[in-house]
């Protein structure tokens, strides 16, 4: 029995918001057209609807039934629009000074590129896995043991394919070499 009171009170209550939306939705979309971004226009009504669906009992004038008088129940509808429209413009500024910090904050984009050109040329004359060897090791930071993993080669011959793929590019781009500080070549050799 109360839940069939309970399921009666929430019908009335949405055929009372169903009224008052109706009488306020057009005034009140012209109120935040005439006063919002035309983008947040939307959204700014569907948090003022949402507040007066919420505070439904609040609505001075707004009586039991479904006829609703738009003259009583407008003035307190914009007052709530107005409240939406001063959150909405709050939150856009919050964002807009994060989106200032952040770039403020950013280090600056590196606008001179090295050209690489000559790398990618001498990679390329590398076979398929010798060259995914020598980027699992430069580009990705890994170890002979750990490209082996990520090869199914064993430790050792991934350790003679880098250094064999190091050798050749280090030929081929004109150095003397082609070792780069941070990683380790000697691994899984004898210190003896």
């Amino acid at each position: 029995m109360e839940s069939m009171l309970e399921q009666e009170l929430a019908r009335a209550r949405e055929v009372r918001f169903e009224a008052l939306a109706r009488a306020v939705a057009v005034p009140l979309h012209r109120y935040l057209v005439r006063r919002a971004d035309a983008d947040a226009v939307d959204d700014i009504l569907a948090e003022t609807m949402l507040v007066l669906w919420r505070r439904l009992e609040d609505v001075p004038g707004l009586g039991e039934g479904p006829p609703v008088d738009a003259d009583e129940v407008l003035p307190w509808c914009y007052g709530v629009a107005r409240g939406c429209l001063s959150n909405a413009r709050r939150a856009q500024g919050r964002r807009l000074r994060l989106v200032e910090r952040l770039t403020r904050t950013a280090p600056p984009p590196d606008h001179a590129e090295a050209d690489h050109t000559e790398l990618h040329a001498a990679l390329g004359t590398l076979n398929a896995l010798d060259r995914e060897v020598v980027e699992l090791w430069a580009w990705e930071g890994l170890t002979p043991r750990q490209i082996a993993e990520v090869t199914r080669l064993t430790a050792n011959a991934a350790s003679i394919r880098l250094h064999r793929a190091k050798k050749r590019l280090a030929a081929l781009l004109d150095r003397k070499n082609a070792d780069q500080s941070g990683h380790e070549t000697a691994e899984g050799r004898s210190n003896r």
